[in-house]
């Protein structure tokens, strides 16, 4: 395994709480875990054709309504495209959203322990603790936050 500055890559523990960050980026802005793995798959394409997201799509569940959803809740933005027949939008190239790219990165921050999951009741609608699920969620995120060895 390869050694970061003396210790190994494992010993940063990016993904030990991945499963709650992802959770909380769901519930936070209404989107499926599918479609957060494929919007994160997207961020590091850079660029994409409507073809890379059927390639990137082989591994979810099946959702014909995706990329049509994606694109108008304004996950997906068109970053350059044709205006002409169908054949040609095949050629268009997409990005995600700033929207999704400042989420991600948020992710990437908690991840690293540089910052908290939200507490609050605006920015977190998890910690209204309405159903059980919230409330499960509400006291893994105080226990996430708690844990600065991330």
């Amino acid at each position: 395994m390869r050694k970061l500055n003396g210790g190994d890559i494992k010993d940063l523990g990016l993904l030990k709480h991945y499963r709650l960050i992802r959770k909380w980026a769901c519930k936070t802005n209404g989107i499926t875990d599918a479609d957060l793995e494929l919007l994160i798959y997207f961020d590091c394409l850079g660029q994409f054709r409507k073809r890379d997201f059927e390639d990137g799509s082989l591994t979810d569940s099946w959702d014909n309504r995706r990329w049509n959803r994606l694109l108008k809740d304004g996950w997906i933005v068109k970053y350059r495209g044709f205006t002409g027949s169908r054949s040609d939008k095949s050629y268009s190239l997409y990005k995600i959203s700033l929207r999704m790219k400042n989420i991600i990165q948020q992710m990437y921050r908690i991840m690293l322990g540089k910052e908290d999951i939200p507490t609050s009741t605006r920015r977190n609608p998890a910690m209204k603790r309405v159903s059980y699920s919230d409330k499960t969620l509400a006291a893994a995120i105080g226990k996430v936050n708690s844990d600065k060895t991330r």
